[in-house]
């Protein structure tokens, strides 16, 4: 499955707007810029992951989020940008199955947090680390570190679209019934870092369907941390 869109245009099954700020230091004022930014979204491999690709219109500098499976798949809807970055949420093997293989067709620099870093045959390029921010063209990428799914997963948010890799799907927090996970870590980590965003921010899962803060705010599935027991 691949799904596409036009973010600043009507195209796809979404409507949405990415802007950024650009400021002039001596009189502190600011003027926002409408960006045109192409999301691809390729459902890959037998656990139906969402590889993301996301591109700048202008310059066709693209990022690849968790390649996951297909990677001649993966280059093809790469054809014809520039790729700058290979970002990892989390460093589960069916995140990473076709890194090692885009990795050398693209020579793009891999990067991961480091307490994720050790899934990975060989050394990241980057490690990635909480409020860190990523450039690639106009498109600018915040890290956020999302412990508890696994001790290294980040999301990555651009305006008000966050790729949030296995932390949080519609209905419920990543699963935490496997080794290095924490169901307590994962709550305070979707309260703090995830439902402090806008409501209409919109989440785009590792695996799935989309969904938004405000939809998954609204739910039972996140009592506060230290209000749950431990999930199994």
């Amino acid at each position: 499955m691949e799904e596409r869109h036009a973010f600043g245009v009507t195209r796809g099954p979404l409507r949405s707007r990415l802007e950024a700020k650009e400021r002039d230091p001596s009189t502190e004022r600011s003027k926002f810029l409408e960006l045109m930014v192409e999301l691809k979204r390729l459902e890959v491999g037998s656990f139906e992951n969402n590889c993301y690709i996301l591109i700048c219109s202008r310059t066709r500098e693209c990022v690849i989020i968790d390649p996951a499976a297909e990677a001649e798949r993966i280059l093809e809807e790469t054809r014809g940008t520039e790729v700058t970055y290979i970002l990892i949420t989390h460093g589960h093997m069916d995140h990473i199955g076709a890194l090692e293989e885009v990795q050398a067709a693209t020579r793009a620099p891999v990067a991961i947090h480091e307490q994720d870093a050790r899934a990975l045959r060989q050394k990241p390029d980057l490690f990635l680390r909480g409020g860190q921010t990523l450039e690639t063209g106009d498109i600018s990428l915040k890290v956020l570190h999302t412990p508890g799914h696994s001790p290294g997963a980040v999301c990555f948010l651009t305006g008000k679209i966050l790729f949030s890799g296995d932390t949080i799907f519609p209905d419920g927090p990543g699963n935490t019934a496997i080794p290095r996970a924490d169901y307590q870590e994962i709550l305070r980590s979707i309260h703090s870092q995830i439902f402090t965003l806008p409501d209409d921010t919109i989440i785009y899962p590792g695996h799935g369907l989309e969904t938004t803060v405000g939809r998954e705010k609204k739910t039972s599935f996140y009592p506060l941390p230290g209000n749950a027991g431990r999930r199994t």
